[in-house]
């Protein structure tokens, strides 16, 4: 297995048919349309309904993903569910992914890096089918962090909306596939974008719960440069340790956080804006579900080619960013 590369063999997607737009919450918080669109970029979101859950959505996505790669569920070695809205404390959502899948003969768990789960679960995968401990690996990103989101909090519950996104990987010939990756967290962000309750150190509590505790909490504008510097660095690094220039790029899909953020991370690394895609208007921030669910639109589109080059980066609570390089 030596010099073997990781790539990307297919990829799918799945979200709730519940949409809430703009208007739907002008009706249930102080804001407009003018106002979030102007800040964010968001037109709607997806909502999951009473009784969906977060498996639901990565056994959608990874059905169709595993189907595009022609393999059988059993050859998959590897699923790795990047999730911060699990189904449940115990077992894993991976292990439950990978019953409702019948990938048995996998190792399931799941991966908490918040926005940048993804791009931590492509790492790790591409580091296990190159060292020969895998052959395919099979990576989601599923939220549905709406269920944490407080509606009378405007400047959180405009972003968030629901989503998987996978993506199955295996081993490619040639110069095809991950060429580099870097990921990153500094835990000194914490307080920037983080929900207190829920855990070991505040439980569950009808004080807590009635507090707001479990809700997503987030200072914005402190966030925006430490985003913008983070993805913008981190891009530059896979670049230079492969030796590529931002205008060999031929796709660039960055987590979609915000606009302002996507068009600032672009306009710092000095790419095409032709060549960034953007899908925030449409599903609102998904957190490590908006880069697979990005890539699986490109792909259906027909915007990433064989041979391009394709670069991912992302930023997230924790604070965690990364990226990926690759040759489709």
């Amino acid at each position: 297995m030596a010099n073997v590369n990781a790539g990307i063999l297919g990829t799918g997607r799945a979200y709730p048919e519940g949409v809430l737009t703009n208007a739907d919450l002008e009706q249930m918080v102080d804001t407009s349309d003018e106002w979030i669109t102007s800040r964010t970029g968001i037109k709607q979101r997806h909502k999951a309904a009473e009784g969906e859950y977060t498996s639901m959505f990565a056994v959608r996505a990874a059905r169709q993903a595993i189907e595009r790669a022609k393999i059988d569920p059993l050859e998959i070695d590897l699923l790795i569910c990047a999730t911060v809205t699990p189904d449940q404390v115990l077992p894993s959502t991976g292990c439950i992914i990978q019953t409702e899948l019948g990938a048995h003969k996998a190792a399931a768990f799941d991966l908490a890096a918040a926005c940048s789960g993804f791009l931590f679960g492509l790492t790790l995968a591409n580091t296990m089918i190159k060292t020969g401990q895998a052959r395919y690996a099979l990576v989601i990103g599923a939220e549905l962090l709406t269920r944490y989101v407080d509606y009378t909090d405007r400047s959180t519950c405009v972003i968030f909306g629901d989503g998987a996104g996978a993506a199955v990987l295996g081993p490619v010939e040639g110069e095809r596939g991950i060429l580099a990756t870097r990921i990153r967290s500094d835990g000194r962000y914490t307080e920037q974008l983080f929900a207190p309750g829920g855990g070991t150190r505040m439980g569950l509590t009808p004080e807590s719960f009635a507090a707001g505790a479990h809700f997503y909490k987030m200072r914005g504008n402190e966030l925006f440069k430490v985003a913008v510097r983070s993805m913008a660095d981190v891009a530059r690094e896979v670049l230079e340790e492969t030796g590529y220039k931002a205008d060999d790029v031929k796709l660039f899909i960055p987590h979609q956080a915000n606009q302002r953020i996507t068009d600032a991370v672009a306009n710092n690394l000095k790419v095409d804006s032709q060549i960034v895609y953007s899908n925030i208007a449409m599903h609102g921030n998904t957190s490590s579900a908006s880069i697979p669910i990005a890539l699986d639109e490109c792909v259906e589109m027909g915007r990433v080619h064989d041979g391009d080059l394709v670069l991912l980066a992302s930023f997230g609570g924790g604070v965690t960013w990364g990226a990926v390089l690759m040759r489709w």
